[in-house]
């Protein structure tokens, strides 16, 4: 099971990119990566129905690991398709207060759910057969309404909410950068007002090994940031194009030797540098 839902997961994450590599609207690539998504999230449907868990921890970790990541993406792009459909006509600050109001909505949830949340973020485990084993629904245990509509052969009573929690945690982001980009004067974003512009004149693909290496490490926003993010912001930032970008990642890891060469150049320039200071 871990091994079909990792390169189905694999394969979505190559969809997504190349969708939002085509276009930056959010209405149109959040409508097409909904369309992904729910094909991806059908057939990890019919493998999951004809597949048999060796033990019941085989099983919880399907629905408390495995299907979230999946659903999450659903459930976030989904979310950016009716939140950009349903965003207003008027000044920067009336559409400021309508991100605002979603940002609101995220923190309702949170406080809804706040004892399944510290239960799920601390890594706890003692209610998961529960939570996270098919038919072991408890209404006290502050339910969705979607669970009792949902295929109960494909859910437990708690996996949906991971996945909302997930999608949140990308959600917020989304809003804030939503709120920020609003905010801030088309002049103040403008790479020259401070100062001369910096501009890539390395490899690309040392920059794609530089700029996967800090997504594996989760340096921004917490870890909720998308790779393809990365992409943009460092395409706006040093003024260079990177088509393809996970095609040429790909070719990276088929390295026979030195799959991190850009990186081990870097650790060696680094420490070169740090001796000459030390014989100072």
């Amino acid at each position: 099971m871990k091994s079909f839902s990792q390169s189905l997961f694999d394969e979505l994450d190559r969809q997504l990119e190349d969708i939002h590599f085509e276009t930056k609207d959010p209405l149109q690539y959040s409508e097409q990566a909904v369309k992904a998504i729910v094909a991806v999230l059908e057939r990890l449907k019919t493998f999951f129905i004809r597949y048999k868990f060796q033990s019941k921890i085989e099983e919880i970790d399907f629905f408390r690991e495995i299907k979230p990541r999946f659903a999450s993406k659903l459930v976030y792009y989904n979310d950016i398709y009716n939140i950009e459909t349903n965003r207003p006509f008027g000044t920067e600050k009336t559409i400021r207060k309508y991100y605002n109001g979603e940002l609101a909505r995220l923190k309702i949830f949170f406080e809804d759910n706040m004892e399944f949340y510290r239960y799920y973020k601390k890594g706890n485990t003692f209610l998961d057969n529960k939570y996270f084993i098919r038919g072991k629904h408890d209404v006290k245990l502050t339910l969705d309404s979607f669970y009792f509509q949902a295929d109960h052969r494909f859910s437990t009573s708690h996996d949906y909410k991971v996945a909302r929690i997930i999608a949140n945690e990308m959600l917020k982001s989304y809003l804030e950068s939503c709120i920020i980009q609003v905010s801030v004067k088309p002049s103040q974003l403008d790479c020259q007002s401070a100062g001369t512009p910096l501009k890539w004149t390395g490899a690309k693909v040392g920059m794609i090994e530089l700029i996967y290496a800090l997504h594996s490490e989760g340096v921004f926003n917490h870890g909720t940031s998308d790779l393809k993010d990365l992409i943009r912001y460092f395409e706006k930032v040093f003024d260079i194009d990177l088509p393809q970008f996970h095609r040429t990642f790909f070719e990276i890891t088929s390295r026979k030797t030195e799959r991190t060469k850009f990186l081990n150049v870097l650790t060696e320039k680094l420490v070169r540098r740090m001796d000459d200071l030390d014989k100072i």
